[in-house]
């Protein structure tokens, strides 16, 4: 099996680093400089230092679907995204995400995908962002255009995420949830780009071709592509 290329949560134990490598020939550190098909990722919003988030709580307004959130910590396994497909548009695993390229981006602990739709979300009343679906399929609401500079997503790179069906881009301004979700902001999605909308591709596994990442799930039912 090839090399994957992992930037490690600070938290991981030394002998499970060591058990991973000596398994799956991990590669620590950022040998590649650009993001992947099937890679799974953390994706941080720059502005308020939040990383993109998801659980099993669902919304007790608008479309009551499992909410989304940005959260401070680091080392939280609910961070954690899976880099697909559409529908009509490949994403062949490990090959690098292009500008403008129609992606998925799945939950990995529950199996939804990031998703919008025009209800209002519940603190703001900007456009509501969801998880939605099961086992990685949704529906056409889960679709988002990767918004960067060159030919394709590089890791270093701050970036937009259109959601292709309303237009709108995935943004945090700062507004902090109370109980059950004490102090995690609000993600939602917005119609103009501001410094609230930019991301960038921060810990994970990220692929190269005819990679799998530890511990995934592969969503799609082709063996060649996520």
């Amino acid at each position: 099996m090839g090399n994957l290329d992992c930037t490690v949560l600070p938290h991981m134990p030394p002998t499970l680093l060591l058990l991973l490598s000596c398994i799956f020939g991990l590669s620590l550190g950022t040998e590649l400089s650009f993001v992947t098909c099937g890679s799974v990722i953390k994706l941080l919003n720059i502005k308020h230092n939040v990383r993109l988030h998801s659980h099993d709580v669902r919304y007790g307004s608008g479309s009551g679907q499992q909410s989304v959130t940005g959260v401070t910590t680091v080392e939280d396994s609910n961070s954690y995204w899976s880099v697909r497909g559409t529908r009509e548009t490949l994403c062949i695993r490990g090959n690098p995400v292009k500008c403008g390229q129609n992606i998925r981006l799945t939950h990995v602990n529950t199996g939804r995908n990031l998703h919008s739709h025009y209800f209002a979300s519940p603190l703001s009343s900007n456009q509501e962002v969801s998880a939605f679906g099961d086992e990685g399929e949704g529906d056409h609401l889960d679709e988002w255009t990767v918004q960067c500079g060159g030919s394709v997503w590089k890791r270093e790179e701050a970036i937009r995420f259109r959601h292709m069906a309303t237009d709108a881009l995935l943004s945090v301004t700062g507004e902090q949830y109370g109980r059950p979700i004490h102090g995690q902001r609000e993600v939602h999605a917005m119609s103009s780009p501001s410094q609230n909308s930019l991301w960038k591709a921060m810990e994970g596994i990220f692929l190269k071709p005819s990679e799998i990442p530890l511990g995934s799930r592969d969503y799609s039912h082709l063996h060649t592509e996520f």
